[in-house]
């Protein structure tokens, strides 16, 4: 077996022991019965405020703290959380019957007050969940247990959104100044950025950015007896980027559970009797986007005119990606290639809009040829050091450079990159888009309606600002419809024009395989977020 400490910098293993040290002192305090589960991931959340970023390694935490009023079981189904029931008196009102005697992690009683509170701030135009209370134009209080979201439109699919609003106590908020969410844009720092206050299965007992966060479990948990119920009271989450310092550490037994192990180790984990893996298809693609809004790209060799506008050049990136040499050499097996910016298994999904441009490199040189560019042009790549992996950017860079299309990857920290797509500076970039509420809704929204700024949702991650009028208006239809046979038809126009217009390059849907060792039992969850609450520590 190889020794993968060698591999390490004194500098990685001086952190990684200094990781460890922590992790003694606090299990030699522990009590007898303690469960504490050791997580690693390469990725470290950016904030802890509930509805600044909405960004795949906050919300990995912030979904052990806040909760909302709706939540899912194992199997993904919506059921009741903080609200016990649900109704809608008439058709721009739903009424939420809230869950009584429960408490914030600060022992504050959970009222239809934090409710509205909560509302508010998530509409707030610093926040990024915006799309969590879609069509939600307020919140009214009834009593302290009842409350009314009052609609500006029917959103038919409003529970499935609400999984990822959080509720978020107005009392703790008022006494720290956190009225408003972070401004994530410009790295402000707050008392809630740093702090939570949820009604959640685990609370944040320690918060040391880059180097350790550390999860209690509650005692006073409204849910303590669910039968999905495991019995771990501790975790601790490590950032190690380092893929070989994470598989180390696994092997040796000091980290109980790998969210992110390299595809390249999944084979040799497997046949280790030590350790299990789970694995599934996560409910996200990894795509490509282009700045289609800008008359000259900013990172470009064209000057004077924008390459990415012309439809034949878009099409011959897309003939130019051999997927299936990505899918085998980069993922190594471990994902799906993909036609469709929505997954299977998501509302509206089309097998008609899901079909790819065939690998074809001279079909993509004439292409060029055509639109004006024989000789090509050089271009930037904007990818994110973890997410998606960065050999995806170094594979495409080669593929398309080899059509002419000479392609430089930039490879980005991950804490840098959200804000420097948010300000739109990039022309060419790869990222990967999660179906949370498992609608095509909300990634059509999200990715190819119009950008129209902070105070709606509409187009909030289209980073390339593409803008189809036909587009916008299927979109605004799907919005209210709640006839759903109507609704997919007007989905699957809207997908197969994101076929057409490429205004997306989809690439693949990832399969994830977690990690652990074997006395850990974890259920796969479709979303890639760990439910530390479910698992068990034998």
């Amino acid at each position: 077996m190889i020794n993968f400490r060698k591999l390490l910098s004194a500098s990685v293993l001086l952190a990684t022991l200094l990781l460890s040290s922590a992790a003694t002192v606090s299990t030699a305090a522990a009590p007898a019965n303690t469960k504490i589960l050791r997580y690693a991931s390469q990725d470290d959340p950016q904030t802890l405020d509930p509805h600044s970023a909405n960004l795949t390694p906050t919300n990995r935490v912030i979904s052990q703290v806040y909760e909302s009023l709706v939540a899912r079981d194992k199997d993904f189904k919506i059921i009741p959380g903080l609200a016990l029931w649900w109704s809608n008196p008439d058709a721009k009102t739903w009424r939420f019957k809230l869950r009584p005697n429960v408490k914030f992690h600060d022992g504050s009683p959970f009222t239809a007050d934090d409710v509205v509170f909560s509302l508010e701030r998530t509409l707030h135009p610093l926040s990024q969940l915006k799309s969590s209370v879609q069509g939600v134009a307020s919140a009214r209080k009834i009593d302290d247990l009842t409350v009314d979201f009052v609609m500006k439109e029917p959103n038919p699919v409003l529970l499935n959104h609400l999984y990822q609003f959080r509720i978020m106590s107005k009392i703790w908020a008022s006494k720290n100044n956190a009225l408003t969410p972070q401004n994530y844009k410009s790295n402000e720092d707050t008392f809630a950025s740093r702090n939570t206050n949820g009604t959640g299965p685990f609370s944040v007992k320690l918060r040391q950015p880059d180097v350790k966060t550390v999860l209690v479990a509650n005692a006073d948990w409204w849910n303590n007896a669910s039968k999905e119920k495991g019995n771990v009271t501790q975790v601790e989450m490590l950032p190690i980027k380092s893929n070989a310092t994470r598989m180390a550490a696994l092997l040796s037994g000091e980290i109980d559970f790998v969210l992110d192990p390299p595809q390249q180790d999944v084979a040799r984990l497997k046949a280790d009797p030590n350790i299990r893996i789970a694995e599934g298809h996560e409910a996200r693609i990894q795509y490509f986007a282009f700045d289609q809004f800008r008359d000259e790209l900013l990172y470009s060799s064209v000057k004077g005119k924008n390459p990415l506008r012309d439809l034949r050049v878009r099409q011959a990136m897309g003939y130019a990606i051999d997927v299936n040499a990505i899918r085998q050499v980069v993922m190594r097996g471990l994902s799906t290639p993909t036609g469709s910016i929505v997954p299977p298994g998501t509302q509206g999904y089309s097998k008609e809009a899901d079909k790819r441009l065939p690998f074809d490199r001279e079909k993509a040189k004439a292409l060029l040829t055509e639109a004006g560019y024989p000789t090509g042009f050089s271009i930037t790549l904007d990818c994110g050091a973890n997410q998606p992996p960065a050999d995806i950017c170094q594979a495409v860079a080669a593929m398309l450079t080899q059509i002419g299309i000479r392609t430089t990857p930039n490879i980005v920290p991950l804490a840098n990159y959200f804000s420097k797509l948010q300000k739109f500076d990039t022309s060419f970039y790869l990222l990967s888009w999660g179906a949370t509420t498992f609608d095509s809704f909300y990634t059509l929204q999200a990715l190819l309606n119009t950008n129209s700024g902070e105070q709606s949702s509409n187009g909030d991650s289209n980073y390339g600002r593409y803008s189809n009028p036909k587009m916008d208006e299927l979109i605004g239809k799907i919005k209210s419809e709640f006839d759903m046979k109507k609704r997919d038809g007007w989905i699957g126009e809207a997908l197969l024009l994101n076929q057409r217009d490429i205004a997306t390059l989809p690439l693949h849907q990832p399969v994830i395989p977690w990690a652990m060792r074997k006395n850990i039992e974890a259920n796969f969850a479709p979303n890639n977020i760990a439910y530390f609450f479910r698992f068990k520590k034998n």
